[in-house]
C-alpha cells in the first residue's frame, strides 16, 4: 500500500451534511455494540475470548476473513487509483487477490492444523519454546502496532473531513473516539465479537459496491466497452488511452512496483491477524469451507473495483478527484455523491469508517493474544497460569494498545502514514512468513534459524524503510524535502524477504544440534491431515 492507499479522506467535506454522517456513524456504532454485547456473554476462556470458542461456521469466517482483508485504505484507495493511473491502478486489485490466494493455499489450513491461538503457536511447535515465541510475539506486535497506527489515522482524516473538522484538536479527538470505541468493541466481545462486526462490515462493504457498480453499468448501459470509452474521454493523461494500458504510474521506476507486489503477496500470507482467523472454527472442513467463500467475496469484490475506478473516471473525471482536499482517495464517496447525493455519500463514508473500525479491532485482538499467550503466559510464567489469568492479561494489554494507538494516530495526523502500512507488510513477508514455511516444510529447521530468520528479516525491513524516499528527500516523505534517501526504493521487500529466507537457512545449517525429529514429523502429519489437531488445541 502506496500513499495512494492512505489516510482515506472523501472530498467535499464542506458541503456534506454532517447531521446525516453522525446519524449513519451512529446507527452502525449503535448496531454493531449491541452485538457485540450479545456475543460476549461466554467470553469465559481463553478459547473463548481469542478463537470465538471455535464457534464459527465456514461461511460465517469467510465473510469475517473477508472483512478483515478488505481495508478502507484498499476500498477508498484502488477505486481512486484505477480512477487516475487506470490498468496501473488495477494492478492492486489484482495483487491483493493473488495474495490471498497464496495465503490461502500455502499457509493457512496448515497452520489451523498445528496451532492453538497464535502464529507463534506454530512456529514454536517443534523448536525451542521461549526464544522462538518472543520472537515470533514481537513481530507479531510490530506487524499489528504499525497496521493499527495507519489505520487510526486514515480513519481520523475519514471522519474529521466528513464532519467538516479540520482544527488539529479536533482531529485528535475524532481519533480518539475511534480509539475507544475499538477498546470497547475488543474488551467487551473478544474475537467473537469482533468477528461479528467483522462479517456486518463485509456485507456493508460488498453490498454497498454491488449497488454502486450496477448504478455505474446501467448509465453505461451495462456496456464495459461504453464504460471505458467515456473514461477514456475523462481522462488528463496524454494520450487519454493511456488510462487502459500499462505504465501509466509504474512506467519511470519498475522496481519500486517489483518490490511492493512482492511484499504485498507475500506479506499477506504472513499476517498474524489474517491467520489468526483460523482458528475460529472448529475442523479443517470448516476452514476450508472458510477459504473458498473467502475467495469468492474477495475476488468479487475486486471485480467491482474495476467498475467503480473508471466509473469514478467517467462520471466525476480524473481533474475533479485530483482537486478534491482528500485527492485520489475521493474518487469512491465523490462518485457515490455523484449517483445518489448525501444520503448514498453518507453511507459509502459510513462503509469505510466500519471498515476501519472491523480491520483495527482484528489488529488489536491479535496483538493482546501474542502479548497475553505467547509472552506472558508461556515465556515469562513458562504455562503456569490460571484457567484465566490469560484472558485477564489480555484485556489489559487490549487497554493499553488501544492507548498506545490513540497516541500514535494523533502523532502522526497529517503526515504521510505510507510506510507504516509498507512496514507491516514488509515485516510480516520478511520475518514471519519465511519461518512459517521452514517450520511447515523443512525438517531441519532449527531455533537458531527461526531467531536469525524473524529478527534479522524486522531489523532489515525496518533500516531500509529509514533510509528510503518515505522517510527523506520528496515531498510526501515524513522529513520532506529534507535530507536524501540512501535507499532508491519506497519498500523493501525485494531486498529484506531475501533476506530473511537466507538467515533462516543459515542459521539453520549451522547449528550445532539438530531439533527433535519426532516433534517434526509430528507436525508434519498433524498440519497436512490435521489428525490430532482438534484435541491437541482444546487440551
Amino acid at each position: 500500500m502506496t500513499p495512494v492507499l492512505l489516510a482515506a479522506a472523501p472530498a467535499g467535506a464542506a458541503t456534506n451534511n454532517p447531521v446525516l454522517n453522525i446519524s449513519i456513524f451512529g446507527a452502525f456504532v449503535a448496531v454493531t455494540l449491541f452485538i457485540v454485547i450479545r456475543a460476549s456473554r461466554n467470553n469465559k476462556t481463553a478459547a473463548d475470548y481469542y478463537a470465538a470458542g471455535r464457534s464459527f461456521t465456514g461461511p460465517q469466517n469467510g465473510f469475517a476473513i473477508a472483512g478483515d482483508y478488505l481495508s478502507a485504505a484498499s476500498f477508498l484507495g484502488i477505486v481512486g487509483a484505477i480512477a487516475i493511473n487506470g490498468y496501473d491502478g488495477f494492478l492492486y486489485s489484482i495483487g491483493f487477490l493473488v495474495a490471498w490466494l497464496v495465503a490461502l493455499l500455502l499457509v493457512a489450513e496448515l497452520m489451523r492444523n498445528t496451532g492453538k491461538f497464535t502464529m507463534a503457536d506454530v512456529l514454536s511447535f517443534r523448536l525451542k519454546q521461549r526464544p522462538v515465541r518472543l520472537a515470533a510475539a514481537i513481530t507479531t506486535l510490530a506487524v499489528c502496532f504499525f497496521y493499527l497506527l495507519a489505520q487510526m489515522a486514515g480513519a481520523g482524516g475519514l471522519v474529521s473531513l466528513l464532519l467538516g473538522i479540520t482544527e488539529q484538536i479536533g482531529q485528535s479527538i475524532v481519533v480518539a473516539v475511534v480509539g475507544v470505541l475499538m477498546i470497547v468493541y475488543v474488551l467487551i466481545g473478544g474475537m467473537k465479537g469482533t468477528t461479528w462486526v467483522q462479517i456486518v462490515k463485509a456485507f456493508l462493504l460488498i453490498g454497498g459496491a454491488i449497488v454502486m457498480t450496477i448504478w455505474v453499468l446501467a448509465i453505461n448501459g451495462f456496456s464495459l466497452d461504453t464504460l471505458l470509452e467515456s473514461a477514456v474521454q475523462k481522462s488528463a493523461t496524454d494520450p487519454q488511452d493511456a488510462i487502459l494500458g500499462p505504465g501509466l504510474q509504474y512506467g519511470a521506476n519498475p522496481w519500486d512496483f517489483i518490490s511492493l507486489a512482492i511484499a504485498l503477496v507475500l506479506g499477506t500470507a504472513g499476517l498474524p491477524h489474517v491467520l489468526m482467523r483460523f482458528y475460529t472454527v472448529p475442523t479443517a472442513k470448516e476452514a476450508r469451507r472458510s477459504v473458498v467463500w473467502a475467495i469468492w467475496l474477495i475476488g468479487l469484490f475486486y471485480l467491482l473495483t474495476l467498475v467503480l475506478g473508471y466509473g469514478a473516471g467517467a462520471i466525476v473525471g480524473s481533474d475533479t478527484i485530483k482537486a478534491a482536499p482528500g485527492g485520489v482517495n475521493s474518487a469512491a464517496p465523490l462518485l457515490a455523491e455523484a449517483l445518489g447525493g448525501p444520503v448514498l455519500l453518507g453511507f459509502i463514508s459510513a462503509v469505510a469508517f466500519a471498515t476501519i473500525l472491523a480491520v483495527v479491532a482484528g489488529l488489536t485482538i491479535t496483538a493482546a493474544a501474542s502479548f497475553a499467550h505467547d509472552i506472558y503466559a508461556n515465556v515469562v510464567k513458562k504455562g503456569n497460569v490460571p484457567p484465566d489469568g490469560e484472558v485477564k492479561v489480555a484485556r489489559r494489554t487490549v487497554i493499553v494498545i488501544g492507548v498506545l494507538a490513540i497516541l500514535g494516530g494523533i502523532g502522526v495526523q497529517g503526515q504521510n502514514v505510507a510506510f507504516l502500512v509498507a512496514l507491516a507488510f514488509a515485516v510480516a513477508a520478511s520475518a514471519n512468513l519465511p519461518t512459517i514455511l521452514y517450520s511447515l516444510f523443512w525438517r531441519k529447521f532449527t531455533t537458531r534459524g527461526a531467531v536469525w530468520s524473524m529478527y534479522g528479516g524486522l531489523a532489515t525491513a525496518i533500516v531500509l524503510i529509514v533510509l528510503s524516499p518515505v522517510f527523506w528527500g520528496t515531498e510526501t516523505s515524513v522529513f520532506k524535502n529534507v535530507g536524501t534517501a540512501i535507499w532508491p526504493l519506497n519498500n523493501p521487500g525485494i531486498v529484506s524477504i531475501p533476506v530473511g529466507f537466507l538467515l533462516g537457512w543459515l542459521g539453520s545449517v549451522t547449528s550445532r544440534k539438530a531439533e527433535d525429529a519426532t516433534k517434526a514429523a509430528e507436525m508434519e502429519v498433524r498440519s497436512l491431515t490435521g489428525y490430532g489437531a482438534e484435541k491437541a488445541v482444546d487440551h
